[in-house]
């Protein structure tokens, strides 16, 4: 077992000590693959020969670390693939990391659903279960021949393949450096679409001063809406091209809210995240004969260097999108 898929349980709050929980994994292996909100994937295989420890032993290492420094427990899995690792999380808890070897997937795979299997969909599922295939033990035992059928030659060996417990995935190190996220959280219960939207102009207008500081812009972004029951509702969306461009993150941001639908919803934080970042400079851009955009993307330029002199509260929230 050398890959640790971690869970990170952050208060509704605390997203922003995420990248310090990340460092605090890279103390153990460069090979970290962050998973925002609150999760990340580690590859120890070189850590286990280095420490003399297995990824068990070290996962408690972690787990202690991060309640020392951040006062923050996780729950991990453990497996010999990302994939294992990932769904050995679910059946982790608190203070126990649930560990799958090799040796155990197939019995660990067997009963389970196979909407379980990471990157089964809906559809995928809900095709397998027409045909009786409705838990992984039963598509592992299928003809490979049947499941190209069904799936098609590629999907259908992949999924062969994951039935069976053998996971080819890898885990990608820096992945961090692709998102970007800000929070904004009520000091009460909010109920009200109007506060909603003014914290998602706030939460847009920082992502896109954030972005052009750094010359990145983004491909997607992801809008979260936790609820005063804790739970939570993501939504993502591709924009029609890479921006970071405030009024075009602000107009992505008000169709993920809408898209919702929420009535009368007691929202406790809006989490906005900018997700598959790429240099500007390699960035192409739709020109338009609009003079209103024209004259926006200008005020935009004037406001960053106002935000760089004067600091990031020398432009109000949402000045570009009026």
């Amino acid at each position: 077992m050398t890959i640790l898929c971690v869970r990170f349980q952050l208060p509704p709050m605390c997203e922003a000590a995420l990248p310090g929980l990340l460092a605090l994994l890279e103390e153990f292996t460069p090979v970290v693959e962050a998973l925002p909100p609150d999760g990340a994937l580690a590859d120890l295989r070189g850590a286990e020969r280095y420490f003399g420890r297995s990824a068990v032993e070290l996962a408690a290492v972690i787990r202690v670390r991060a309640l020392a420094r951040y006062g923050v427990d996780c729950m991990i899995g453990a497996g010999p693939g990302p994939m294992l690792a990932r769904m050995a999380l679910r059946e982790a808890r608190p203070g126990v990391t649930c560990a799958v070897s090799g040796a155990q997937a197939p019995d660990f795979l067997t009963g389970r659903p196979v909407a379980a299997l990471p990157g089964v969909g809906a559809a995928t599922a809900r095709t397998l279960c027409e045909y009786g295939l409705d838990t992984l033990g039963r598509v592992a035992a299928a003809p490979l021949s049947t499941l190209q059928r069904l799936l098609g030659a590629k999907a259908g060996r992949e999924l062969h393949e994951k039935a069976n417990g053998v996971d080819r995935g890898r885990v990608v190190p820096n992945a961090v450096s692709r998102s970007l996220a800000t929070e904004r959280a009520f000091d009460r219960d909010e109920l009200d679409p109007g506060m909603h939207r003014r914290a998602l102009l706030s939460a847009a207008d920082e992502i896109g001063a954030r972005l052009r500081a750094v010359e990145k812009v983004c491909r997607t972004l992801t809008l979260t809406v936790r609820y005063a029951d804790r739970s939570a509702t993501t939504r993502t969306r591709t924009l029609p091209e890479s921006t970071a461009h405030s009024p075009a993150l602000t107009r992505t941001a008000y169709g993920l809210y809408e898209a919702l639908g929420l009535q009368r919803a007691r929202v406790r934080a809006i989490v906005l995240r900018a997700e598959g970042l790429g240099p500007a400079e390699a960035a192409s851009h739709q020109l338009t004969f609009d003079p209103v955009d024209d004259r926006v993307r200008r005020i935009e330029e004037v406001a960053d260097r106002a935000r760089a002199r004067f600091g990031p509260r020398a432009v109000m929230p949402g000045a570009l999108a009026a």
